[in-house]
């Protein structure tokens, strides 16, 4: 049910708009959240935010019941969930390859999300079907992650990664031995005017980009390097973009490894193999650091190396 709460305009608050007040009387409340509520006068007469406040007035704000999300119609337990750390504000969880993040057209079953929800609550300040959802990871990306379970958290999250307060790094494999030990690579990102599903580096337009490498390992006989890569920003593909871009694209990425263009020249059976039945890109998120949104303590988490990826690597030192 619809939460109600009612409000009295006092003389200090008197001439601003109505929006302003609610803001001021319900802090625990964002603008855009606001919006959303339907607010009527004593008389019943539905008001607009716009509208300027009087001394004495009477406002009768419903909140709708926040719960009507599709994540929570389709709760599911489909895989086990790592749990890194949790209380009751938050919840970090190693996310595993091939798990797509939350509901979608095309996958309303089986998400982590879903999975979550079967296992504890989340905020659900992150809209209709994202709830505590304050960063994501691309479905064939592993690796640390964090969700907001308590919507203070959600709130203080979403500021922490707005401002790219926080420490974020990935161990990708890629193709390509480089002449450096490390690179800052910069450029702006924006939907590819070609294909829709891309991303793409840009002259003009799009969000800035920076992404911090550092080489981990070569191997020079097959042609493949390991990465350590840390982003200073947080755009949609921005490392598989960035390294793509720049000569050294991301092991077995559908999307910007140009795999075809690389496999011919793999000599080593065993990394064919891999190779060729492999699905999803070798990206790991790894390390993930920031103040908790809740108590300030700082927070450093840190991802194994998955299973898939470390055959890749085993494979690579005995060839």
């Amino acid at each position: 049910m619809a939460e109600i709460r009612n409000f009295i305009v006092d003389a200090e608050n008197t001439g601003i708009r109505l929006d302003k007040f609610l803001s001021l009387s319900m802090p625990e409340f964002s603008r855009s959240e606001i919006q959303k509520f339907i607010i009527k006068r004593g008389d019943g007469k539905t008001l607009k935010l716009a509208e300027k406040t009087k001394e004495n007035d009477e406002f009768i704000v419903e909140i709708p019941d926040k719960k009507t999300d599709i994540a929570y119609d389709n709760i599911s337990n489909d895989f086990d969930l790592d749990i890194l750390f949790e209380d009751d504000d938050i919840i970090v969880i190693d996310k595993p390859r091939g798990v797509v993040m939350y509901p979608s057209a095309g996958n309303k079953t089986g998400t982590l999300v879903q999975n979550l929800l079967s296992y504890t609550k989340l905020s659900t300040l992150g809209g209709l079907t994202r709830p505590g959802v304050v960063h994501r990871l691309d479905k064939d990306t592993s690796g640390v992650m964090v969700f907001a379970k308590s919507d203070a958290a959600y709130r203080g999250l979403v500021k922490i990664f707005s401002a790219h307060d926080l420490t974020r790094k990935y161990v990708a494999f890629v193709w390509g031995v480089p002449t450096w030990g490390g690179a800052d690579i910069t450029g702006n990102i924006a939907r590819s005017s070609r294909n829709r599903q891309k991303m793409s580096l840009v002259k003009t337009g799009g969000k800035p980009a920076h992404t911090i490498v550092n080489v981990m390992d070569v191997w020079t006989r097959p042609g493949i390097s390991m990465f350590r890569c840390t982003l200073m920003t947080g755009r949609t593909h921005q490392i598989r973009v960035h390294l793509s871009s720049h000569g050294f694209p991301v092991l077995c990425d559908p999307l910007y490894g140009r795999e075809k263009s690389h496999i011919g020249s793999v000599k080593d059976p065993a990394l064919l193999e891999f190779l060729k039945n492999h699905n999803g890109q070798m990206l790991h998120a790894e390390v993930l650091e920031f103040v908790h949104p809740v108590t300030g303590e700082k927070m450093h988490f840190k991802s194994r190396i998955p299973i898939d990826m470390m055959e890749l690597k085993d494979i690579l030192d005995n060839e």
